[in-house]
């Protein structure tokens, strides 16, 4: 989702998942229990919603709203189709909301608008039509909901946001800062996603790619077989209806028909501008249709207008804490997105902000090469930590943060900036 944008769900079709267990092997016992609820976002508009909060103990709890990332992002922020008779694919926000909830948090996690389970669209006119906005508006009815829960102590209140979810979560906390305590940005974006979408997504880096992993001559050429059988770059080029069927041969065949060749394309003068015919295919604003997973050009057009995280972040109340957790092999919001927002913290004197980044690990948390998201679930240090600076900011006893030093994860926050790296 560099967003978690289309290209990583068209992924999850093809790449080998790691799947994992929504239920404990060791007990049965019910630690978390869940209440489901209908939101009223307006003009008509519902979606669904569900709360987890401990079986023990009445509250008041500090309470947690989750906000997805891009494309048709359900409740659970699950990644690939849910089939009846086998694994579940990885649940990332569900994955968090059992974390936390069995740990003493009451947890708000909500389908987006339009959207329903295992990738559907619920209304397509709704869908078709959402923008920015919307989705920042949803976000704050949400929190409200959240607010008003019999358990929650509204003075303990934080909001985790994914991907597409960080452009959202600082706004969300800007234009409520009576109300919001806290907030964590989880692979997160900086720049406009406009920006991102063209140099880490779609055009400069799969070209990076190219050169450096596949034109092993240094030819300045690869072979549409190269492509065919590569899924970083096939997903970016070749239509979702034939990657869908995962057939190499359909997919050669559609590259052979874009090329016009069945042998060698030159990386600069073939590649290049079929990438970036890509590229403005995504960002076409002034298209009407609304016909594959990701987001619409109705969402497009209204985020290549929004003022960047980067411009906005300093506006954020000094009495909220920030938390910003990135795996350092985040292909779809680098790190160096992180390190953006980290500085202009720095810069406006921010009192209460972290930024805690994980080597090797991608957009999802899970183990990743520099180039693809790596498909799994959220890898337990990371929840620690999360599970951690929240407990320490919601008002638990329990001390500061520790990380052992021979973890390789690095900790920049106002107390600590190691002193190796330079912005």
């Amino acid at each position: 989702m560099g967003i978690l944008l289309i290209l990583s769900l068209y992924s999850s079709s093809n790449f080998t998942l790691s799947f994992f267990s929504q239920t404990s092997a060791q007990s049965d016992i019910q630690v978390v229990k869940y209440r489901n609820l209908t939101l009223d976002l307006g003009n008509r508009v519902t979606t669904n919603a569900q709360i987890s909060y401990p079986t023990i103990g009445n509250g008041p709890l500090p309470g947690i709203l989750l906000i997805p990332g891009s494309g048709l992002a359900d409740k659970n922020e699950t990644i690939g189709f849910v089939h009846k008779y086998g694994p579940k694919p990885p649940m990332p926000l569900w994955q968090i909301a059992q974390y936390l909830s069995e740990r003493g948090f009451e947890v708000l996690r909500y389908d987006k608008r339009g959207v329903g389970a295992n990738q559907t669209i619920l209304d397509t006119d709704v869908w078709g039509n959402v923008t920015a906005n919307d989705l920042i508006q949803d976000s704050k009815k949400a929190l409200n909901v959240l607010i008003q829960q019999p358990e929650v102590d509204p003075k303990r209140i934080s909001i985790i946001g994914h991907s597409e979810g960080t452009l959202y979560a600082p706004r969300v906390a800007i234009d409520n800062s009576t109300k919001v305590k806290n907030i964590v940005l989880m692979g997160t974006l900086a720049q406009n996603p406009v920006k991102v979408l063209y140099y880490y997504q779609v055009v400069s880096s799969p070209l990076q790619y190219a050169t450096q992993v596949l034109d092993k001559n240094h030819t300045g050429m690869i072979s549409i077989y190269q492509l065919a059988i590569d899924p970083f770059l096939s997903h970016i080029i070749v239509p979702f209806s034939v990657l869908i069927a995962n057939n190499t041969k359909d997919i050669t065949t559609a590259l052979m028909k874009e090329f016009g060749t069945n042998s060698y394309i030159s990386i600069d003068k073939q590649l290049k501008p079929a990438l970036i015919k890509t590229y403005e295919n995504f960002t076409n604003f002034n298209s009407l249709k609304c016909n594959n997973l990701g987001p619409c050009p109705m969402w497009w057009r209204s985020v290549a207008d929004l003022e960047s995280n980067l411009s906005i972040i300093g506006n954020i109340s000094k009495s909220i804490g920030i938390l910003i957790l990135n795996g350092e092999n985040d292909s779809q919001t680098p790190v160096q997105q992180a390190f953006l927002l980290q500085q202009r913290l720095t810069d406006v004197n921010h009192p209460n902000h972290t930024l805690i980044t994980y080597p090797n690990l991608g957009h999802l948390f899970y183990p990743s090469s520099n180039w693809q998201t790596g498909f799994g679930p959220i890898q337990s240090n990371v929840l620690a930590n999360l599970y951690s600076w929240l407990e320490e900011h919601s008002g638990f006893t329990r001390s500061i943060t520790h990380i052992p030093s021979n973890t390789g994860i690095m900790v920049y926050s106002t107390f600590f900036l190691h002193p190796s790296f330079q912005y």
